[in-house]
């Protein structure tokens, strides 16, 4: 049996997920963004490890979503779902972030660096990383004309990028990304002609499967199967470069 925190798992993928899980006898730890979305998953919360709330745009909630994992003890496995897709302006945070890049790439970096760190990371990425531009250069997006497409391309991207830096700088971790396909949840819309099912089981696999190919580390996967990412994500300078701006953006370190 084994201890998994699933971020965004109110709905979608993320409560397909956690519904897995719980269903194989691990135990599962989920997490809502306020009280009234896990009325979603009362069913869920009942037989689970317990439910930790914040808004993930928000710096302060998602410390505080780290610390309460934290007090719960070390988790075998972390799957960073929750995520945004078509936010129609730069809609900044409290923090002054653009909220696509605040919840898709610096609330999991947040979490990574203040969460005791699990035997086992994933990452959700997207095919569309593969029309993300890899520069830093206004990341944040305060000097570009707002882009909501282009800004999840690169979110994804970069977020693929940093799963792999986490594998090769924590030899010890096993860290992948998971395209889970265009499957028909509220973000992928009623037309997406992917496999719901396949959408959530690679992440579900990796978080708890002792089989050899599971237990691999920097992949990047689709359907249970490693795929090539973007050749950028790979690039150890850029890897660096990337949690090195993350570090800056946020004022934490991955120690």
């Amino acid at each position: 049996m084994s201890r998994v925190f699933i971020t965004g798992s109110t709905d979608g993928l993320g409560y397909a997920a956690a519904r897995t899980l719980i269903e194989e006898g691990h135990e599962v730890l989920l997490h809502a963004r306020s009280a009234d979305r896990a009325t979603s998953v009362a069913e869920l919360a009942s037989r689970s490890l317990g439910i930790v709330f914040g808004d993930l745009s928000r710096a302060a909630e998602t410390q505080k979503v780290a610390e309460e994992v934290n007090a719960l003890g070390r988790m075998d496995a972390i799957v960073h779902n929750a995520g945004v897709y078509r936010v129609p302006t730069r809609s900044a945070t409290s923090e002054g972030h653009a909220k696509t890049l605040a919840v898709n790439v610096l609330a999991p970096y947040i979490l990574t660096a203040q969460i005791k760190r699990p035997r086992r990371l994933i990452y959700l990425s997207s095919g569309m990383h593969r029309s993300g531009k890899a520069s830093l250069r206004d990341v944040d997006w305060a000097d570009r004309p707002w882009d909501q497409t282009q800004a999840y391309c690169d979110s994804k991207l970069l977020m693929t990028a940093f799963a792999l830096g986490v594998a090769r700088l924590w030899p010890e971790v096993l860290s992948n990304a998971v395209d889970p396909g265009w499957v028909p949840t509220k973000m992928g819309g009623a037309g997406a002609t992917d496999d719901l099912e396949m959408g959530h089981q690679t992440q579900t696999w990796l978080a708890v499967s002792d089989g050899p190919a599971a237990t691999v580390t920097g992949k990047y996967w689709y359907h249970r199967k490693v795929q090539a990412p973007a050749n950028e994500t790979a690039d150890a300078a850029f890897q660096d470069q990337l949690i090195a701006k993350l570090s800056e953006l946020t004022g934490m370190k991955l120690v």
